[in-house]
């Protein structure tokens, strides 16, 4: 089992601890904030189970129906679960202001107070763990799952300090208002999530310095007398690059394969992390005009 595959099963062992402890908390207490909570895990359940399906699948080799292999199922589990993010959000502010209209109050403090402790402990050590996975794997569902589960670590905290507030001093109204808060940070968060999914869905170019990284690689080596056609995308760990290399039509074709060859293997230095297909297409003379 690959690791990140493992960071899948973790997240969904916890999220079903998660779930048992603040459920049962929740009922009893009748606190929206700890209900909150609970609902946001068994969210986390089911992104996290849906992850281990997207790597699982992302991870078989390109065939005869997929040339190019199936990575974006990444970004589109990375889409899904920002979507699944920002309804919950919705749900967790609807609940906040139902519950401030309605003037409930919360019970068994101590209790609530405890499961949440264990919550805060439990999510931290999950986010370290999926962080420290996300960047050896430089996996996008990964790195969603991550940022997933630090905005339960803050959320967490803003319940435990208005059960707090609470105990000390009867402000009922506060578990309503951190409600509020934590809905609108959920939604907030989910944005980053569901905008780097749909980028990549619909082929965006690679970020702007590993470009221009790209094109000084190009520009450096001393046979190319110029370049155009240059494309590059990304789906989950493979970076894409196709791109026209202008030649003297004098040059051998074993010379310009050489010069064709010595810039593929820089532009995969660039991030060794990351696989990369490079398509170099060699040109005996500037054809731009004339197929552009």
């Amino acid at each position: 089992m690959t690791l990140q595959k493992k960071a899948t099963v973790v997240s969904s062992l916890t999220a079903i601890v998660l779930i048992i402890i603040k459920l049962t908390i929740g009922i009893i207490s009748g606190s929206v904030a700890v209900l909150a909570s609970a609902i946001d895990s068994v969210l986390d359940l089911i992104v996290s189970a849906f992850n281990y399906f997207a790597i699982n699948t992302s991870e078989q080799p390109a065939d005869e129906d997929f040339n190019y292999g199936r990575g974006k199922i990444e970004a589109l589990a990375a889409v899904i679960e920002g979507t699944v993010i920002t309804m919950s959000g919705i749900f967790i502010f609807y609940e906040a202001v139902k519950k401030a209209y309605h003037k409930e109050i919360v019970t068994n403090l101590d209790s609530s107070i405890i499961v949440m402790i264990v919550s805060l402990v439990l999510t931290f050590a999950l986010v370290a763990f999926l962080n420290y996975v996300a960047k050896k794997t430089n996996n996008m569902v990964i790195k969603a799952d991550a940022l997933h589960y630090k905005t339960d670590l803050y959320s967490n905290g803003a319940i435990l300090i208005s059960l707090a507030i609470i105990y000390f001093t009867d402000f009922y109204l506060i578990d309503s208002i951190m409600g509020v808060v934590i809905s609108l940070y959920i939604i907030y968060s989910a944005y980053g999530i569901l905008k780097e999914g749909i980028l990549i869905l619909l082929d965006k170019a690679l970020d702007e310095k590993t470009v221009e990284r790209i094109i000084n690689i190009i520009k450096s080596e001393k046979k190319i007398q110029g370049y155009h056609f240059l494309k590059t995308r990304n789906s989950a760990n493979t970076n894409f690059v196709d791109v026209h290399l202008v030649f003297d039509g004098n040059i051998s074709l074993l010379q310009a394969h050489y010069a064709g060859d010595r810039v593929e293997d820089a532009i995969k230095e660039i991030n060794s992390k990351n696989k990369w297909v490079i398509n170099v297409h060699l040109d005996p003379y500037d054809d731009s005009k004339i197929n552009g």
